[in-house]
């Protein structure tokens, strides 16, 4: 993704040379990119089809580029774009229908009322946008396919901004993008939130489609960048969409607790040269203290409701460490009790990995090196043998902590990580 992440809206071409003054080409951006996600979901109900919908949103941003600097933003600019998506589609039907069952549509179309404003329906395009989501995040669909569509429909990213998060080709991520949209309506996928005995499962996928977004932006699989905001930026939106949509759902306010609290210290993550700084190290000064109160009053909310899940307990986690004034400070006993809770109901290699960091935190490095065996099955992931090297490197088994670092960097694909783990492993072989 572009550094500035400034998005141009769906013509590019047309937000760079249609639009002369600054100001309106900003609030273009700036409606394209709230608003865009909202107008798809209403239009795919009003039309049934993902391609279409997009395409005619896609119409309208076109035509507010060239009328809104003349005119101004109108008074409901969501309602604006709605309306004229809407009536470009039926004009589109026209023009391509000649007596076939196109004309027939565009006819059903003129005839029904015009679609909701969202000031004036909101629980209607609520429903929309909430269907629109789980669309996206079908089981049927692979979930690299799953978070690609989130964040082209729900986040109105372009295409070359989401083949850039992925770090393939545009025209790559365009095929898929198109195969994706191909298979929901192949397969007649259905436009629906699911029933009440399938909502678990199916919101599961829904939150791990977000996490992985955040994840995937606050630290960057590759690349020179550790920290890709952008994409942080967008997970945590669309983290607040959905408990917007499910309030009830605590799992989903313990997600969103959970990207706010490690969303804080961002800031401190990352030195002026773009190096990469620990947990440990970090001037706690420059934590966002805001996120912080946000991110631990959601907390509290989920604790209230007494009904834990995984990212709830991830959120309580990072509470405890946001809590703390200085690394020394930390409560590491109330860490790994949690971890302890969050085992016993998500039980996996990585809680396993998280929670070897923990225990050497209160009963020593000794003691947490036996939990980091083979049989995690994580030979491939750069962390288990960062975490395994730096537990080496603390009981002074210096020769195995090398290799480790060495297994660590072989597998990192970002720079500025494989730089930090390059920089640990010197200071081992500085004591050998």
């Amino acid at each position: 993704m572009s550094p500035g992440y400034t998005p141009a809206g769906p013509k590019r071409s047309g937000l760079r040379t249609e639009v002369r003054p600054t100001h309106t080409m900003t609030d273009v951006e700036r409606v394209f990119r709230e608003e865009y996600g909202r107008a798809v979901a209403v239009l795919v109900r009003v039309f049934g089809d993902i391609a279409t919908a997009e395409e005619a949103v896609q119409d309208a941003f076109t035509e507010a580029v060239q009328r809104w600097p003349a005119s101004g933003i109108p008074p409901s600019p969501a309602g604006w774009i709605i309306t004229t998506a809407r009536n470009k589609a039926i004009d589109r039907f026209r023009r391509e229908a000649s007596r076939d069952a196109r004309h027939a549509q565009a006819a059903t179309l003129l005839a029904n009322d015009e679609p909701p404003e969202p000031e004036d329906e909101e629980d209607a395009v609520t429903d929309d946008r909430l269907r629109l989501i789980f669309t996206c995040c079908h089981p049927s669909l692979a979930p690299a396919a799953q978070v690609a569509l989130t964040l082209r429909l729900l986040g109105g990213l372009t295409t070359e901004e989401i083949a850039r998060a992925f770090l393939v080709p545009e025209t790559t991520m365009a095929q898929r993008l198109v195969r994706a949209k191909g298979k929901i309506r192949d397969a007649k996928i259905p436009y629906r939130v699911p029933g009440e005995a399938d909502l678990p499962a199916r919101l599961r996928a829904v939150l791990a489609v977000i996490y992985l977004i955040f994840n995937e932006g606050y630290t960057a699989t590759s690349g020179d960048r550790l920290v890709r905001e952008e994409l942080c930026r967008e997970a945590i939106r669309l983290g607040r969409l959905l408990v917007a949509l499910l309030p009830d759902e605590m799992e989903a306010v313990g997600l969103l607790g959970l990207m706010l609290l490690i969303e804080s210290r961002r800031d401190a993550r990352v030195g002026e040269a773009g190096e990469m700084i620990l947990l440990s190290d970090q001037h706690r000064d420059r934590w966002d203290r805001v996120l912080i109160a946000e991110g631990q009053a959601l907390v509290r909310q989920c604790l209230k409701r007494n009904r834990p899940g995984q990212y709830q307990i991830q959120a309580a986690i990072n509470a405890v460490h946001s809590d703390a004034p200085t690394a020394a400070a930390t409560d590491w006993r109330q860490i790994l009790a949690l971890y302890d809770q969050l085992q016993a109901i998500a039980p996996g290699p990585i809680v396993t990995l998280n929670r070897a960091v923990a225990v050497a935190e209160v009963h020593g490095p000794h003691a947490a090196l036996p939990l980091l065996t083979d049989t995690l099955e994580l030979d491939q992931y750069y962390l288990f043998h960062a975490i395994r090297a730096d537990l080496l490197r603390r009981v002074g088994r210096t020769v195995e902590a090398t290799a480790a670092y060495d297994a660590a960097i072989s597998l990192s694909g970002n720079a500025a990580e494989r730089a930090f783990l390059a920089s640990r492993r010197e200071d081992v072989t500085r004591l050998m």
